[in-house]
C-alpha cells in the first residue's frame, strides 16, 4: 500500500530545491505546495550551492537550458551529491537537440541520480548517449503498451541496475523500476497530455516523496507517480461544461492538495513485475 508516502510527505515537509524550465515553474511550485512539499527556485550558478544545501532534494529539469542554468545544475548537483542529498534528473527533450542530449548525458556521467523520470523517448535517448548506461539495450518501442510491456519492463530494470538509479518511464502506462522490481501503473488520463507541465509537476513531486520516504526510494518514486495519475483522474471527473484545459490544470493541483493516505491506497492502480 502506497498511502502511507504521501503522508509522510505532508508530515514532514520536505524542501526541494527546484532547477527547472520557466514555461511550468509556477504550477511546479504549486504541486510541491499541495502535495505537501516546499519549494525553492533557484538556477543562478552563484546562488545554487546555497540553496541546495538547506534543501533534502534536487530537482533538475533541462527543459528550457541557457549557458547559465547549465553550469548552475552542475555545481548545484554537485553539492547535492557532496551531501547525500536526493537528486532527481528530467531529461525534458533529450533527443531533440544536441545541447538537451549532451546536457543530460554529461549530467548523468558525473552525478549520482536518486531517479531519473522521462519519457520512453527521452529515457532511450540517456540509455543510448550515455558512457554511464553503455551496454544497455535501448531496443524498446517509442510507446509503452500492453503489447511492449514486457520489453519495456526489463529494459527499465536494466537501466536502473546499469545507473544505480529509479528509472521512472512515464506515458499510457507508467514504469518504475530499480534493478530488480518494476511498479506498472495505469493510473491518469490522457486529457493530461493537454496541459504543459504535468510531467515537470511530477518530478517536484517525486523529488519530495524520495525526501520524504529514504528507506524506500522505489515505493516512494511509484507512490508519487500514482498520485499525479490519480489527481489526474479525480480532477477529469470534476471537470464541468464549458471548462478547458486550463480549469483541468488547476482540478489535478487541487486533487494532489486534497489527497490522502487513504485515498490514494483505494485510488493507486499498479502491479509489480
Amino acid at each position: 500500500m502506497l498511502g502511507k508516502y504521501i503522508e509522510n510527505v505532508r508530515k514532514n515537509a520536505p524542501l526541494v530545491h527546484n532547477i527547472t524550465n520557466y514555461v511550468t515553474v509556477n504550477d511546479v511550485a504549486n504541486a510541491l505546495l499541495a502535495c505537501g512539499g516546499s519549494p525553492i527556485m533557484s538556477d543562478e550558478p552563484d546562488d545554487v550551492e546555497d540553496i541546495t544545501s538547506i534543501c533534502g532534494g534536487l530537482n533538475i529539469n533541462i527543459g528550457t537550458l541557457n549557458k547559465s542554468s547549465i553550469i548552475g545544475m552542475f555545481r548545484a548537483g554537485r553539492k547535492a551529491n557532496e551531501l547525500g542529498h536526493i537528486l532527481l534528473l528530467d531529461p525534458v527533450g533529450a533527443g531533440a537537440s544536441a545541447l538537451r542530449t549532451d546536457t543530460a548525458v554529461e549530467l548523468m556521467d558525473e552525478l549520482k541520480f536518486t531517479a531519473i523520470r522521462g519519457n520512453i523517448s527521452e529515457i532511450k535517448t540517456l540509455a543510448l548517449g550515455s558512457g554511464t548506461t553503455k551496454g544497455v539495450d535501448a531496443d524498446v518501442a517509442d510507446a509503452v503498451t500492453e503489447d511492449t510491456l514486457d520489453s519495456a519492463v526489463t529494459f527499465a530494470k536494466e537501466l536502473a541496475g546499469k545507473t544505480g538509479s529509479i528509472i521512472a518511464i512515464t506515458g499510457a502506462i507508467d514504469l518504475v523500476a530499480d534493478a530488480e522490481s518494476c511498479f506498472v501503473i495505469r493510473n491518469g488520463r490522457p486529457e493530461m497530455g493537454r496541459i504543459t507541465g504535468t510531467g515537470c509537476q511530477l518530478s517536484a513531486v517525486m523529488t519530495a516523496f524520495l525526501v520524504a520516504n529514504p528507506d524506500s526510494p522505489l515505493e516512494a518514486a511509484a507512490a508519487a507517480v500514482c498520485t499525479m495519475g490519480l489527481a489526474g483522474e479525480i480532477g477529469w471527473s470534476r471537470m464541468q461544461e464549458g471548462e478547458g484545459n486550463s480549469t483541468y490544470r488547476n482540478r489535478i493541483i487541487d486533487a494532489i492538495y486534497n489527497m490522502d493516505g487513504e485515498t490514494l491506497d483505494q485510488g493507486a492502480k499498479y502491479e509489480i513485475r
